[in-house]
């Protein structure tokens, strides 16, 4: 079996974690657009077109057939949707995408759209506005207090996220975090709605926890691997411990069979006056998921199972609680 891993960046974690998980029956690719930190971990690697370019998915296409991938998976959010809109194509190739429908994906990438489902569901989540008028008269109102959280609407990795003490700071934020989007590659998510591509939203105070609400390969629930949150680098989980709370299991539970979505789907979510409030979602492998396999999990194992049509003993997907963990900074020759 071999594995092709899209978008890999920095995520040399994963590449190992899956070399184990095959155990020498068959190769991990690495792709990206440019070298990567992650290309050295990898039994072969490729130098993708761009993402929103028109022949990166030909490209795609072609690697799988030529190199017999029979599973592919990306590891960032701005891949998926594309992923998502062609899966069939691959599918009649023989390689299965691992991404969910590409309505979930646009859910979770449009923090508008997460804050809409949400709410639509019942759900507890930040209140979100995609105007600074709208903002300032639920201030008015007393309906929201500074300070407040301006940020892109598709966004990642804290990109530029501006906390907003007053009205004066609200306005002049919310310019400069349109300016650094549109000097980004989030200009190509934003492209959808420009008018609107930037959110400001309430911050919340509380706990911070990271959620592996894991999926089969057919949408089904398995389980809601739960971290709290120590320490924060980048929009990126620095230092966690795994634990076991039922209303977060019960959370996890919930969105998973709402989405239905396919293989992990990592959430955000603040206790916040004894509620658990999730304030984003990604349907993918995120940045706190290396907390999870250290407490046990083994999701690349499980996925690589899954395809080959094999059993998934529920060891692989139980974590050891009380799991402290911590990422550590490293030097590779690239």
């Amino acid at each position: 079996m071999n594995l092709l891993l899209t978008s890999v960046g920095r995520r040399s974690y994963l590449v190992d974690y899956f070399k184990e998980a095959l155990a020498g029956e068959g190769l991990v690719h690495a792709a990206n657009n440019i070298v990567s930190a992650a290309f050295p971990a990898a039994d072969r690697t490729v130098l993708t077109p761009l993402i929103y370019d028109g022949g990166y998915i030909p490209f795609l296409l072609d690697y799988c057939r030529e190199n017999r991938i029979d599973l592919l998976i990306s590891l960032f959010d701005i891949d998926l949707p594309v992923l998502a809109a062609h899966r069939q194509e691959f599918e009649r190739i023989g390689t299965t995408v691992v991404v969910s429908d590409l309505e979930v994906v646009e859910t979770c990438n449009d923090k508008w759209k997460t804050y809409e489902f949400l709410r639509a569901h019942e759900l507890p989540a930040p209140a979100t506005y995609l105007t600074v008028e709208s903002a300032v008269e639920a201030v008015r109102k007393g309906e929201l207090h500074y300070p407040l959280m301006v940020k892109p609407r598709w966004g990642m990795g804290s990109l530029a996220i501006y906390e907003a003490d007053d009205e004066e700071e609200l306005e002049v934020f919310f310019r400069k975090s349109r300016k650094k989007i549109t000097e980004s590659y989030l200009r190509y998510e934003a492209d959808q709605d420009f008018n609107h591509c930037v959110i400001i939203q309430e911050k919340l105070e509380g706990e911070e926890y990271g959620l592996d609400v894991i999926n089969d390969l057919e949408g089904t629930y398995q389980t809601t691997v739960q971290k709290r949150k120590y320490a924060m680098r980048s929009g990126e989980t620095d230092c966690a411990e795994t634990v076991q709370e039922e209303a977060l299991e019960t959370l996890g539970r919930t969105v998973s069979e709402l989405f239905c979505h396919r293989g992990n789907l990592d959430m955000d979510v603040f206790q916040v006056n004894g509620r658990f409030v999730i304030l984003e979602m990604n349907a993918r492998f995120g940045g706190g998921y290396p907390f999870s396999h250290m407490a046990g999990v083994n999701l690349p194992e499980a996925i690589v199972r899954w395809k080959k049509g094999l059993s998934v003993d529920r060891r692989l997907l139980t974590p050891e609680t009380g799991v402290r963990s911590q990422k550590d900074i490293r030097l590779i020759r690239i």
